[in-house]
């Protein structure tokens, strides 16, 4: 199967959850129009209150639909847009990808990937147990992150659901994402 877009979400206020929408639109160099986290700057409220001249890594997030189906089989129920993702993806291996990936989104949109959400609290305020729920680990013990990866708007454009993704890998060698 190929990627695509799943759903679609975003929201003016600074809340965790995102209102599906029949469509966003990506701007070049800042995020999702008339989302909270759209800015040449950081926009997130804890990073803001370290420094708010950063630049904002953070513009657009991600979560493949697979995560909701993983976490239905542990008894949480998530929908898109329920924890804060910009776009729904499924059939992408989004936390496999390296950094700076390239994913072209519908005829369009591109977002470079910086790097993965970092889980918080807000998560098991919405549902008790689900930050742990998107945590794991690797036979080694290392810590993998599962609630999505974050990007920047490299080409602006209109996505919608059943828009197609392709993925345009960065020269090597490749960096494994981190949280960002």
């Amino acid at each position: 199967m190929s990627p695509q877009v799943v759903a679609v979400s975003s929201s003016p206020a600074h809340a965790f959850t995102k209102g599906v929408a029949s469509q966003i639109r990506l701007l070049a160099g800042l995020g999702v129009e008339g989302d909270a986290h759209c800015g040449v700057t950081v926009q997130h409220r804890s990073r803001v209150a370290q420094d708010p001249t950063q630049p904002n890594l953070r513009q657009v997030h991600l979560i493949h639909a697979e995560l909701f189906e993983e976490l239905a089989a542990q008894g949480f129920e998530v929908a898109p847009g329920q924890i804060g993702e910009n776009i729904t993806t499924r059939h992408l291996k989004l936390l496999a990808l390296p950094v700076d990936s390239e994913l072209h989104i519908g005829p369009s949109a591109i977002v470079r990937l910086t790097g993965l959400r970092n889980p918080c609290e807000q998560l098991n305020r919405f549902q008790s147990g689900l930050m742990a729920a998107v945590l794991g680990r690797t036979p080694e013990g290392a810590l993998v992150r599962k609630a999505g990866v974050m990007g920047v708007v490299v080409a602006g454009g209109v996505v919608r659901p059943g828009d197609a993704i392709s993925v345009r890998l960065p020269a090597g060698p490749h960096r494994m994402l981190d949280r960002v």
